[in-house]
């Protein structure tokens, strides 16, 4: 991917927010591969004329199939700030998800514990035992598309995979996600798409609020 295809959504001297495409993983691959932090330090390095290595630290992740809003530190002190307002709960992440299954009720707080499979790279649903971590969502109807549904999700834990798995355990597949249960078609990616992120910004006083526009594989939903 070109780095002139990225989509910046915000940028200043401390952060850098960008649009992240569905099938790019964020990091950790291997060094031959390319992932949206590389891509990232490629744009500042060449925006801004820099020599040497270029500092970014990703605050959040979002898995290779999801799209959407994705928040970068261009300092140690602005990652410092933005990791504790993301342990303190105080920034703000809405997902959109379309999913199938009749959802009922239209709206309500999802619980569950969960536990990592790393021999097959995925999340299971767990008893509450030992091992097992606690994941809590909630969740609200936005239109019906029939046969499928569109949902807001806000999250209260950060677990790995914790939307996909939990929709999927509650009865509603994300679209596209064979992984988890889907047996529909998405042409890219899933519909699993980081749609807002409010927070306070580093060094001053002031709510960011950053909205991601979904990309074109939405388009037959109409929601834009």
């Amino acid at each position: 991917m070109p780095i002139h295809d990225l989509a910046v959504l915000y940028e200043d001297n401390h952060l850098l927010v960008i649009n992240k495409p569905a099938g790019l993983p964020t990091m950790g691959v291997a060094a031959d591969k390319e992932s949206l932090l590389t891509l990232a330090k490629e744009y500042i390095k060449r925006r801004y004329q820099k020599p040497g290595n270029v500092y970014l630290g990703a605050m959040s992740r979002l898995d290779a199939p999801v799209s959407g809003v994705l928040l970068f530190a261009r300092t140690s002190k602005a990652a410092a700030r933005m990791t504790a307002q993301f342990v303190e709960h105080s920034v703000e992440k809405t997902y959109w998800a379309v999913v199938s299954g009749d959802v009922a009720p239209p709206s309500g707080r999802l619980v569950d514990y969960v536990k990592k499979d790393e021999r097959h790279r995925k999340m299971h649903w767990s008893a509450a035992a030992e091992g097992a971590q606690e994941a809590r969502l909630n969740y609200s109807v936005q239109k019906i598309l029939p046969p499928a549904t569109l949902l807001e999700v806000r999250l209260e834990t950060g677990r790995k995979h914790q939307i996909r798995l939990q929709l999927s355990h509650a009865g509603w597949p994300v679209v596209g996600d064979s992984k988890y249960g889907s047996n529909a078609q998405f042409s890219q990616g899933i519909a699993l798409h980081s749609r807002r992120l409010v927070f306070t910004h580093p060094t001053r006083d002031e709510r960011i609020e950053v909205v991601a526009p979904l990309p074109p594989s939405w388009a037959k939903f109409r929601l834009e």
